[in-house]
């Protein structure tokens, strides 16, 4: 009998596959039954010490969580324990999310808002989407949803990724960005955090880019040197729309948040509506899968070091 910690009831996921049992454990009062744990499923965006109970779990073997960013799970997985991803879950509510800072930027929506507030018609010329070479940065599953969301735009698409792929469609490797980041308009970041994705975009990276050019980070805030980008927002030189900073939650007296050319989101690429129903779908799967004793999905290669 598989023992599982969920973060919602078995009822939610139509029950329970056979050979199966679970606990709801949301991070309050632990439950019964730590030491049978085998199958974790952390509670979505919760606070640490719901990722730091798995040291006192000496049967767990797979931890499935429900973000598609696994960075602040690998220093509490145990040894011998599989982690698995949410990929799939959130493509389609990041790859909106994404789209709408784009158009929200170029366009000057923010700008309007304060423009209706005060009464005055900010009538002028803007930027439109239309036209633009769009740079994706980590093309992979969200990668995929955004330019399946950009396909009516009439833009041209750029992928990179960690390593080439000839294609199709074709997939650049990050060797190749200093020669793509001055041709590129918009550059959207969706990249894991990692050690080689870390401070990855620093005051070269942004120099690289062209004058006027707006920066999406959709990926996690550590990507992004903040200092070098608030230098850059601060010349006027570039834009930047953020869901997700370093630090975060930002502090309120924090300059970025003043900044301009700066659009900022609270991290909510992924929590919309349509996030619970296709996690219930994926975690039912996986357990299913597991009581089968077949291969846990969306396995996430253990980083070396």
């Amino acid at each position: 009998m598989t023992h599982a910690w969920l973060p919602f009831d078995a009822v939610e996921l139509g029950g329970l596959p056979a050979g199966m049992t679970a606990d709801r454990y949301e991070g309050g009062a632990e439950p019964p039954g730590i030491e049978r744990v085998e199958v974790y499923v952390p509670p979505y965006m919760a606070p640490e010490h719901t990722l730091a109970v798995m040291a006192r779990m000496p049967a767990l073997r797979v931890v499935q969580t429900l973000t598609a960013g696994v960075d602040n799970v690998w220093p509490h997985l145990p040894a011998g324990a599989l982690l698995c991803n949410a990929r799939g879950v959130h493509d389609a509510s990041t790859a909106e999310l994404v789209v709408g800072l784009v158009i929200a930027s170029l366009r000057r929506i923010p700008e309007f808002v304060r423009a209706q507030e005060s009464g005055t018609w900010a009538y002028g010329r803007y930027d439109a989407l239309a036209d633009k070479r769009v740079l994706i940065v980590g093309y992979g599953s969200v990668g995929e949803a955004i330019e399946r969301r950009l396909a009516g735009f009439e833009v041209e698409v750029v992928r990179v990724a960690r390593s080439r792929r000839p294609g199709p469609p074709a997939v650049e490797g990050f060797d190749r960005l200093h020669d793509l980041l001055p041709d590129a308009d918009v550059v959207v970041l969706i990249c894991p955090l990692t050690a080689e994705t870390r401070g990855l975009v620093d005051a070269a990276f942004l120099a690289r880019m062209r004058d006027g050019a707006l920066l999406v980070n959709a990926a996690r805030g550590p990507v992004v040197v903040t200092a070098d980008l608030l230098a850059e927002l601060q010349s006027g030189r570039l834009r930047a729309a953020l869901d997700v900073t370093d630090p975060e939650p930002l502090p309120a007296d924090h300059p970025l948040w003043r900044a301009p050319n700066a659009l900022i989101s609270p991290h909510v690429g992924g929590n919309t509506t349509a996030f619970l129903p296709r996690a219930r779908r994926l975690v039912a799967e996986q357990l299913a899968r597991l009581a089968a004793g077949g291969e846990p999905l969306n396995v996430v290669p253990r980083p070396l070091g």
